[in-house]
């Protein structure tokens, strides 16, 4: 996609931004942020390292699966109020490997019944809010050295150890 400068950046879905110094948001303050979407409408991610407070929400179907466990996150300052589930779903190889790549991360129906799901994710991670970006935003920051990007792993996104 084309950056402010002319130059085409790659988005960065399904990796990893490290907030640098240059990034004075003091919203993104030491902050990582796994990116679920990024193209020349924007860009959304999910703040992966700020556990936050019990949510007064009714998910009881979800919490046996939640990573760590009873742990919910601040996704990021966007909609406060917004839900947003991520899921890991392994799948297996024909030799019978089982793979859990960043790839496996899907987002979940927090109101669908996982049970009744016919690939339920192997553990969930709930964030109240997300980081966003308008057009161009997030490619301008990156030119500024706000962030460093990372490639991924699930395990990076479901420790246990934010």
């Amino acid at each position: 996609m084309p950056s402010r400068s002319g130059f085409s950046l790659p988005s960065t879905r399904g990796r990893l931004l490290v907030a640098a110094p240059p990034l004075t948001d003091p919203n993104f303050d030491r902050t990582v942020v796994f990116m679920l979407d990024h193209n020349e409408g924007g860009a959304l991610g999910l703040v992966i390292n700020r556990p936050s407070e019990d949510l007064d929400i009714e998910i009881d179907a979800w919490m046996h699966l939640l990573s760590p466990a009873g742990q919910f996150f601040s996704g990021g300052p966007v909609d406060a109020n917004a839900l947003i589930g991520l899921g890991l779903v392994p799948t297996t190889t024909p030799d019978g490997q089982v793979i859990e790549s960043v790839e496996c991360i899907e987002p979940v129906d927090l109101d669908e019944d996982p049970t009744t799901m016919s690939t339920p994710p192997t553990k969930v991670r709930i964030f109240h809010g997300y980081a966003g970006w308008g057009p161009q935003q997030l490619d301008g920051e990156l030119e500024m050295g706000a962030w460093i990007v990372l490639s991924a792993q699930a395990s990076d996104v479901f420790t246990n150890d934010p």
